[in-house]
């Protein structure tokens, strides 16, 4: 992974032809994949960093795309006073943004079914990136794209934006300079989604590419409730079906898995074992798990359990106390356990004592104030980002075996450096899935 800082790719001039009279010299021209709900957030915290410009826009729905590019030319007007700051060029196949060479970097919100294939082509096309979690819908997937990216020197970096929060780079370090002494249980709170109604047949809107935005999985009718809002940003009910995601344990468990792991000190391997329960709907649209119980023992003897039973954030226990982190007051879903109003604070412990600012002689960690921030420095440097594409494959991977183990039902035994269950084939069947062609990372010309 660090193979990345020799590489010696650098930032394009922005021409003025896009930027009008008064363009900036030597920022990063962003190009932006998939203008909904999450990437709305992602760009706005893109956009308020001066040493990079967003140029082009691209989603699968016209409607989107062009609320796309009115956010963020209507944003720099009003930082800049100029109405013809930037015109935002837009896209209906991201491919075909791909292959401008004035953009050297894009930032990918689309759904999690369109996380992986996407990344590896803006890969090969030279482009950095800035990749919404999880980081992939399977296993194979994912190490499609780790080794990619690693191979074409790319800057990589995955939104676990936990890692940007201060209390739990702290946490990791507190742990891993022995503060609560010898680490032998993680808990974590994560909740899961309720189920929904039927949701029938509806026509297809004119402004959306269904095909396309179906992806590699198999087609379906299309329902709004499947899809995402036409009128607003409201949570897309996508999340909700296995068919493009697996819920909750990817959707924000990637999060806390990798913040466990920062901690550990496993971000590069994985457990050795993985078993859960989990309630599934009986009926309606919506099919990905609700309340569940997860349990994955790891080689240095740490047991982690997740569940939405627990405080929403990540407790390590050791021999002599324990540490709470949290994001605070921020709920994922209604169904997030922590109550409104009463929230953990950021950061406790059994004892004040462990709290204590860390020394010279205690681990630190790297250390970053802002994801976005990061990633664009990096771009520049040629170092590599706080969030890398290897370490957050190895939190997916956590995510999407519990997930295989939710729905088998027991105790699957995983070998993390082949990514292999062990004597299982049924097991190892769902490591990936058939991709519908054209679309795939199986069908991307290397």
């Amino acid at each position: 992974m660090s193979a990345a800082a020799g590489a010696i790719i650098l930032p394009t001039i922005v021409p003025s032809s896009i930027l009008g009279k008064n363009p900036p010299s030597d920022k990063i021209n962003i190009g932006w994949i998939g203008c909904g709900r999450q990437g709305r957030g992602d760009i706005m915290s893109t956009m308020s960093f001066d040493s990079c410009i967003v140029t082009a826009v691209s989603d699968v729905d016209s409607k989107r795309m062009e609320l796309g590019k009115q956010l963020v030319e209507g944003y720099y007007t009003k930082q800049t006073g100029n109405a013809n700051y930037v015109n935002v060029k837009t896209y209906g196949d991201y491919k075909e943004m791909l292959l401008d060479k004035s953009i050297d970097a894009v930032v990918i919100t689309t759904p999690d079914h369109w996380h992986a294939q996407p990344a590896m082509e803006a890969a090969l096309a030279g482009k950095d990136i800035y990749l919404e979690k999880p980081t992939s819908l399977t296993i194979k997937e994912g190490r499609q794209l780790s080794d990619l990216v690693r191979k074409r020197k790319i800057i990589l970096q995955v939104g676990t934006q936990q890692r940007s929060s201060s209390q739990f780079r702290i946490a990791a370090e507190l742990v891993r300079s022995g503060r609560i002494g010898k680490l032998h249980t993680v808990k974590i709170g994560l909740p899961g989604d309720p189920s929904g109604p039927e949701a029938p047949e509806m026509p297809i809107p004119p402004n959306l590419n269904y095909d396309m935005w179906l992806g590699s999985t198999p087609v379906v009718y299309y329902t709004e409730m499947r899809v995402h809002p036409q009128k607003d940003f409201d949570r897309p009910g996508w999340l909700r079906c296995e068919q493009f995601g697996a819920g909750m344990i990817t959707g924000w468990g990637q999060h806390h898995f990798d913040s466990a792991a920062w901690g550990m000190d496993t971000e590069l391997t994985g457990p050795i074992s993985v078993e859960a329960v989990a309630e599934f709907p009986k009926f309606g649209l919506w099919d990905v798990h609700g309340d569940f119980m997860a349990k994955a023992e790891y080689r240095n003897g740490v047991t982690m359990y997740t569940s939405g039973g627990y405080p929403n954030g990540v407790r390590y226990e050791g021999s002599d106390g324990w540490i709470f982190v949290t994001r605070g007051s921020y709920r994922a879903t209604e169904s997030d356990p922590i109550p409104q109003g009463q929230a953990n604070p950021p950061l406790s412990a059994s004892d004040p004592k462990i709290l204590a600012p860390l020394g010279p002689n205690d681990v630190h960690l790297y250390v970053s104030t802002s994801q976005q921030g990061n990633w664009l420095d990096c771009i520049k440097s040629r170092k590599e980002p706080i969030s890398p594409v290897e370490i957050g494959h190895r939190a997916c991977t956590v995510c999407l075996i519990t997930h295989i183990a939710m729905k088998l039902g027991r105790r699957l035994k995983w070998d993390p450096e082949k990514e292999l269950f062990i004597n299982d084939d049924e097991a190892n069947k769902m490591l990936s899935r058939p991709q519908r062609k054209p679309y795939g990372t199986d069908y991307i010309k290397m």
